[in-house]
Order: structure tokens, then C-alpha cells, then sequence
């Protein structure tokens, strides 16, 4: 439950603190007072947005501070699962700073707005008027269906599967479209694929064959040209190597004659050797070089074929026409196992549609079992809310997978007697509306472990002995669950363990919404004023302590 509650800096909050009533706690005031503000507030604690037009004063930060007591509430798991520390005291904090930045904590540990939402729902419940407008929708239907049926674990089994199927769905409508315009493609890729696969090209095949023909069309040039090189190093008559032989005899001689000499002729007798060593490469590649036209023609006829393939295919190099082979072969491949693919696609497919089927008709099972529980509670309640004629009939159609299961429900509702029920956006007048969302949320109540409820004026469109019970249902409620009620009826406010008034102080330089605990004697001022206005009579003021002092009686007994 609620235990304390912190709004600083928010709207015409300056700063407001409530230690609500373990049981019901009724808040009034005039409208305009500041109470939709403190919902507003408290709306932040449970993720709803909000921007720097909220702060007070737009100089500082906006803090919502919520702390609750969740000791014997199934909360545990949820803190867990977003791990976050458990404790029998929960804090979850809002703050908006002056740029409008927002930041959550849960024990003062960071989180999301996801996860803010998904902690904070496990502990609070607002009921305002745009429930009753949402009462009118199939979706809203269907959550009080599956909260009164308990079903959350199938519900999550259900939308595991379901995703499941959609992604395994998804994998193979995205093979058969891609299958349809690989096939329109397989002949001309297949062809593309089959001229490569021919060529049988390698990698640097192109520069060592232009090479080579380079070679072979200058072969009788560079063959002369070796030639002379290598008669320059050595030949009979007069060549480089005979007088560098007349150079190590005469340095040979004279470092007989002193060392000193000795590494000059160790010098030259080096150069000698290399320079005859380098004359028998050149007799040697003389040697390998040939006129070799049907070579060179061969040669000429692969260049062409490459270059072809350059031209064709856009691409510069044999290293582009490998990889597009390479890739027409894994289009060519996957083509011609597509079938596989195909099939295999559809059976991972048909398996978790399967699964999918099984989860929704378990589901469903659970919905429909509920259905006329539901109705029979609901009527007995509308019964003792002075609609004796109602009658409320649950509508269950199945239909194509969705995110919630495969269930439509609708609510067919009849006010009066002989009047076939029907949709009840259709036909519910506003305080129909607050009668039955009344009957929904109490026998909700106890389906759902939620620690505190609040009602914003659940109570529109009713008044008279109807207000009394509906007083009634909210204090017996009151029982398992924290309740906090904003009314404007003193039937209601009367059935209170606490009451809370709100209003405008006006004193400073700008207008404060604040909010304090009534005292007896001033619940029965009031009360009377809920009663008979601002000038209450005598016969008012008796009322309310009357109304007051039965219901004090009642809590006793």
C-alpha cells in the first residue's frame, strides 16, 4: 500500500506530503482545488510522461516520491525479473529536471519508463473517468477477462508463441518472395555463372600473362640486346671481364709486396666473380628467350577473353570477375536448394503455428470458463445498485491470431427490463457507466493482488441510497486493499477511515493547491457543506454527524 507520498514542485504543488489510511481514504474539495493535480502526479509514478510546463517553480526540479508497503503482495518476482532489490518497503521516484528531462528510480536504482510502468502498475490502480470511456472497448473487455480469470502465465506463453510464430512466419514469406524473383533471375545468373566457372580465371593470371606476351612480341629484340650485353662482359677478343682479370694479377702482385694491397685485390677479385656470374645469366636468359608466335597468339586470345569479361561484367581486375563468380555460384546454389529451404521454412512455420493453436485454444478455454461467473456477479451487483432490470451478457467470438490471444469479447448491456442487450458503448447513460465499472473493479479487487486503488470520481452520475452502496462496496474493499477515493458525494466520504481536503491557499504572492487530514469536527463541517453547501443548516450539520458517528459504530462493530 501506499505509505507516503511526496510531491514537490508539481503544477500548483509547491510542496505536499500524504500519509494515506491503510484502508479508504477520501479526498475532496472544490473543483479546480488541486485533486486531478495530485493524480496527475501520481500518474508520473506509474510512467505517464511529462514536460517542464509541470514544474511550479521552473527554476528547480519536479520530484514524485511513492513509497509503499508491499509486504504480502506478489511483487518479489517482478522486482527480480528487472532486477532490482526487494524489500518489504518499495520507493519509486519520479524527477523532471528545469530542462525537462525525466528520470525513474525504483529503490534508487535507475530504470526506464517500461520498467517504471511494469513495477509501479503491480502496486497501484487509478481508476478515472477515461475508464469508463474505455469500458466501451473490446480490448478493455478482454483485460478484465483475463484479469478475473487469473491467466497471466497463459497469456505470456501465448504472446511467446505468438511471436514466434509471426518471426518464423515472417523468415519464410520473405523466402518465397525472394524464391520468386531468384527463380525469374536463376537462367541468367546460371549463364553468367557457367561463362566464369569456363574461364576457369586465377588470381594475378592477368599481369603474369601480359607479362609474359610482352616478352614474346619483343622476343628477337631482347634477345639481340642480351646478346651484345653479355659480349661487353665477356668475349674472346676484348671484354670487361679480361681487363678486370689484368686488374686482380696486378693487385694480386703488388699485396704480395705489402698487405695493405691485400683488400683491393680481394675487392676487385669479387667483382670478377660476380661480373661472371652475372655474364652466365645473361647467356642463360638468352638462352630461354624464343620466337614463339603460337604462344604469343594463345596468350592473346586469354587476354582477350578476360578483358571481354572486364567490359561485360563493369569490373577492373581478375580479383572482380572471381567475386562475382563467386557470388552468381551462391545465387546459382541457393536457387537449385531452395526447395529445401522452402520446406524447411514452412515445417519450422507449420510447427510453431501449431504451438500457437495449442496456446490460444488453452487461453481461450481459461477466457470462456469465466464468462458466466462474470455475468452472474456483475448482475447481483448492478441488482444492488439499483439497476434490478440490468442484465450484462459476455459475447465471446474466436477469430485470426493477435497479439492478445485469438478472443473477441464484447459486452451487451441492458438497463431495462425486455431490452435486448447491447454493445455497451451503444447504450450506457454515465451513471450506467460508474454503476458498472463499480461492479467490475470490486470483484476484481480480490483477483488481483494490488496493494492500493484509487477511484477519481467512480461515483459520477449517482447519488441517493446508490451512492450509499457504492460507499459500502468501497469499504469493503477497503478490507484487503488500500483505498483512495475523490468524491463529491457525502454518502461516499462519509464511509471514509480518513479524509483528506484539498483546496487553495491564497495567502502568498501565488496560488498553492495544498491538502490536510480532517479532523472529526471538520469532516462533519464538510460533509454538511457536501450536503447542504457552503452555509450549512443546523439540519445538515446534524446529518453529518450522524452519517458520521453510524459509520464509526459500523467500523467498531
Amino acid at each position: 500500500m501506499l505509505s507516503h507520498l511526496l510531491i514537490k514542485n508539481y503544477a500548483l504543488i509547491d510542496e505536499l506530503e500524504l500519509v494515506p489510511d491503510r484502508e479508504l481514504n477520501i479526498v475532496t474539495g472544490e473543483t479546480g482545488a488541486g485533486k486531478s493535480i495530485m493524480l496527475g502526479a501520481i500518474g508520473l509514478l506509474l510512467g505517464n510522461r511529462a514536460d517542464t510546463k509541470v514544474l511550479y517553480n521552473p527554476e528547480q526540479k519536479c520530484v514524485i516520491e511513492g513509497t509503499f508497503s508491499i509486504s504480502g503482495f506478489a511483487i518479489e518476482r517482478i522486482l527480480e525479473e528487472e532486477e532490482l532489490d526487494y524489500s518489504d518497503t518499495c520507493i519509486v521516484r519520479r524527477e523532471i529536471s528545469v530542462s525537462g528531462k525525466s528520470r525513474a528510480f525504483v529503490n534508487d536504482t535507475p530504470v526506464n519508463l517500461e520498467t517504471l510502468r511494469r513495477v509501479s502498475s503491480q502496486m497501484m490502480d487509478i481508476h478515472s473517468q477515461h475508464d469508463s470511456v474505455m469500458l466501451g472497448s473490446n480490448e478493455y473487455q478482454l483485460e478484465i477477462v483475463d484479469t478475473y480469470a487469473q491467466d497471466e502465465a497463459l497469456l505470456r506463453q501465448y504472446r511467446s508463441d505468438y511471436q514466434a510464430y509471426r518471426s518464423k512466419k515472417t523468415v519464410y514469406d520473405q523466402l518465397q518472395s525472394e524464391a520468386s524473383a531468384m527463380r525469374k533471375e536463376f537462367d541468367y545468373n546460371n549463364f553468367l555463372y557457367e561463362e566464369l566457372a569456363k574461364a576457369q580465371l586465377q588470381p594475378d593470371e592477368q599481369e603474369t600473362l601480359e607479362q609474359e606476351l610482352n616478352i614474346l612480341e619483343n622476343a628477337e629484340d631482347i634477345k639481340e640486346r642480351l646478346q651484345v650485353a653479355y659480349e661487353y662482359l665477356d668475349n674472346a677478343e676484348q671484354s670487361v671481364i679480361d681487363f678486370l682479370k689484368g686488374t686482380v694479377s696486378n693487385l694480386a702482385y703488388i699485396s704480395k709486396l705489402s698487405d695493405q694491397y691485400e683488400q683491393l685485390q680481394q675487392r676487385a677479385q669479387s667483382s670478377l666473380i660476380e661480373l661472371r656470374d652475372l655474364a652466365d645469366e645473361i647467356s642463360t636468359e638468352q638462352d630461354r628467350v624464343e620466337v614463339d608466335d603460337n604462344r604469343a597468339e594463345a596468350i592473346r586470345e586469354r587476354l582477350n577473353l578476360i578483358y571481354q569479361l572486364q567490359t561485360k561484367h563493369q569490373v577492373s581486375d581478375v580479383a572482380g570477375l572471381i567475386a562475382l563468380r563467386n557470388e552468381l555460384s551462391q545465387k546459382v546454389s541457393k536457387v537449385l536448394n531452395l526447395d529445401d529451404e522452402l520446406d524447411e521454412a514452412k515445417r519450422q512455420t507449420d510447427i510453431a503455428r501449431a504451438q500457437l493453436q495449442s496456446s490460444a485454444e488453452t487461453l481461450s478455454a481459461a477466457r470462456r470458463v469465466v464468462l458466466a461467473p462474470i455475468e452472474s456477479e456483475i448482475g447481483g451487483l448492478l441488482h444492488e445498485l439499483g439497476m434490478p432490470n440490468a442484465s450484462l451478457r459476455i459475447q465471446a467470438e474466436t477469430g485470426k491470431p493477435t497479439p492478445a490471444g485469438v478472443d473477441t469479447i464484447t459486452f451487451l448491456f441492458s438497463a431495462n427490463k425486455g431490452v435486448k442487450p447491447q454493445q455497451l458503448k451503444n447504450v450506457a447513460s454515465g451513471g450506467e457507466f460508474s454503476r458498472l465499472m463499480m461492479a467490475i473493479k470490486y470483484i476484481l479487487a480480490n483477483k488481483r493482488s494490488l496493494p492500493t486503488i484509487i477511484f477519481d470520481e467512480i461515483d459520477t452520475g449517482v447519488s441517493g441510497e446508490i451512492a450509499i452502496k457504492m460507499g459500502n462496496m468501497m469499504r469493503d474493499m477497503a478490507h484487503s486493499h488500500q483505498i483512495i477515493a475523490i468524491t463529491h458525494l457525502h454518502q461516499i466520504a462519509a464511509q471514509g477511515t480518513a479524509h483528506y481536503f484539498v483546496y487553495k491557499d491564497h495567502s502568498a504572492a501565488k496560488t498553492v493547491s495544498r491538502i490536510k487530514k480532517l479532523t472529526f469536527d471538520e469532516r462533519v463541517n464538510e460533509i454538511s457543506q457536501m450536503i447542504g453547501g457552503k452555509s450549512p443548516s443546523p439540519s445538515a450539520v446534524k446529518n453529518a454527524r450522524e452519517i458520521l458517528k453510524q459509520r464509526s459504530v459500523a467500523t467498531v462493530k
